[in-house]
């Protein structure tokens, strides 16, 4: 892996989303197919197949599944991921939270709604992000879009269905923050960055950035995503107020440290990737 450059760090920072080119290998790509197509034959339990108003093609995602499907878990563990996120975050640990495969087959009418990653999660702290990953050729029409620097307002937006792109139900009396509805993105005069992305190529973006994606009208080619999430130093438990995502949590007080057995670190600075039988804090 090549190191990043300082240039490479001030603009996530500043952008909260970057697209790093040929990052990662064929081998860790078709691994991540192979992984892919085991999870569409075989759904976990919190698996959508959802369609647009017109088209014949579905939107598929799914999440949590690393533990079962060892091409996911050997990409967490072992691939170059927990490395370029230790040095982009600056963080002295990286721990891995989990891992969203979305797929949308050709001609899929189907968009993925203006978003806040962050929301979803039980998860304060500003060292955390995703790291998008192709194993199709995604042109500028098809691929993730992001609303530049929404990471830095200081706001926190309702998470939503991907479904209905209405906001989640709140479950809980007590709000700890204030969230806010999603501006109208689409509408309004906000600077969006995207980019045409190869397999090797990883879109990286802070956990906070608004992003959305448009439909799929391709009539060759699927859009093949793994989606994986990462913890650095700060990141803690935190109180939502409706399900969280994933819904299954461990037994970890509010404000203590997320990664643990269930998130494990996975790369310290000072000794790299972490032996397998000593993944704990």
């Amino acid at each position: 892996m090549a190191a990043l450059t300082s240039s490479d760090i001030e603009s996530y920072k500043q952008n909260g989303c970057i697209c790093l080119r040929n990052v990662f290998s064929s081998d860790w790509i078709e691994k991540i197919k192979i992984g892919i197509q085991k999870n569409k034959e075989n759904p976990g339990v919190y698996s959508e197949n959802l369609r647009g108003s017109e088209g014949s093609g579905k939107y598929f995602n799914d999440y949590c599944n690393w533990r079962s499907i060892s091409e996911f878990e050997e990409f967490a563990l072992y691939s170059p991921a927990a490395e370029i996120v230790g040095e982009l975050l600056e963080t002295k640990k990286v721990g891995f939270y989990h891992e969203h495969v979305l797929t949308k087959d050709q001609d899929t009418y189907k968009v993925t709604p203006w978003h806040m990653d962050q929301s979803y999660y039980p998860i304060d702290g500003e060292k955390v992000c995703s790291i998008w990953l192709p194993v199709d050729n995604i042109p500028l029409i098809s691929s993730l879009q992001f609303v530049k620097g929404s990471h830095r307002w200081g706001k926190w937006f309702y998470p939503r269905k991907f479904a209905t792109s209405l906001n989640y139900n709140i479950s809980k009396a007590h709000a700890t923050k204030a969230f806010e509805d999603v501006p109208d993105i689409d509408g309004g005069d906000y600077e969006i960055m995207s980019w045409e992305v190869q397999p090797g190529d990883a879109v990286i973006f802070h956990m906070k950035t608004l992003h959305g994606a448009p439909m799929h009208l391709s009539t060759t080619a699927p859009r093949r995503i793994l989606s994986t999430r990462w913890l650095g130093d700060d990141a803690v438990i935190a109180e939502r107020q409706w399900e969280i995502s994933p819904p299954m949590m461990p037994d970890i007080a509010v404000g203590q440290s997320a990664i643990c057995e269930e998130f494990p670190l996975v790369w310290t600075l000072e000794n790299g990737k972490i032996p397998i039988h000593s993944r704990s804090m």
